[in-house]
């Protein structure tokens, strides 16, 4: 039988091993490869956990996004002696290190993939819209959030909301795997609400504690006719 530098051939492997040998090289032509295909195939086995294997134990459809939620609570508090509850406290929508105590409001944020929908299911037309922004502002506001659902999934990213209990409160997160994010604001228009906007952003930005996650990679207001971003952040 054929030797190879780990032993005998053929040999059974899991995903588990091919990343082991790919990032210590024992693995023949693991020299071509970068060390991010391992991750990339932790990704993948991720994946699978969450939209298959998971509900493929008892044959019960669990929700993607709350099982995301339970593994990173589980990431996070690895090697401690958490409770169920604590586990449960911790599934937030987006949990930053804040350098205040300030709690986090943990309510799903309800949208609608397409928001005619909701304009059906209220009776409204162009005019009645037009005539309450703020029920527009909200429509716009799931049209963005779908899109930007959209751009974040191609990029292996998600997008949560943001609110704690003092009332602040931010649109969209942008989350990447490799852990940058932005925080984004979504107004339709008109100076006033853009600047509030920016100032909500610079805010929660201010409260991040950069000594234990990344900073904000990027602050965005969107808007109906653009995007308005380099909003300058003080420490």
């Amino acid at each position: 039988m054929p030797k190879s530098r780990t032993g005998d051939v053929p040999r059974l492997i899991d995903e588990w091993q091919i990343a082991f040998l790919v990032c210590r090289g024992g693995w023949p032509r693991a020299t071509f490869m970068e060390e991010d295909v391992a991750l990339e195939q932790a990704y993948d086995y991720y994946d699978a956990i969450v939209n298959q294997d998971i509900s493929r134990v008892d044959e019960v459809k669990r929700n993607a996004e709350r099982v995301k939620t339970l593994m990173r609570s589980y990431a996070r508090n690895q090697g401690t002696q958490v409770s169920n509850a604590m586990l449960k406290a911790d599934m937030q929508a987006w949990n930053p290190n804040l350098r205040s105590k300030t709690a986090i409001r943990s309510s799903d944020t309800r949208y609608y993939i397409d928001s005619s929908i909701a304009v059906a299911a209220l009776g409204l037309g162009p005019n009645d819209l037009m005539n309450d922004l703020e029920t527009f502002g909200l429509l716009f506001e799931t049209m963005c959030i779908r899109d930007l659902r959209v751009y974040a999934d191609a990029s292996g990213g998600s997008v949560y909301h943001y609110r704690d209990k003092s009332g602040l409160e931010c649109d969209a997160v942008i989350h990447l795997r490799n852990g940058s994010y932005g925080l984004v604001e979504i107004k339709i228009g008109g100076e006033n609400a853009i600047e509030h906007g920016a100032l909500t952003l610079k805010t929660l930005a201010s409260k991040i504690d950069t000594d234990k996650m990344k900073a904000p990679a990027f602050l965005l207001v969107l808007t109906a006719v653009g995007a308005y971003e380099k909003i300058q952040v003080k420490q």
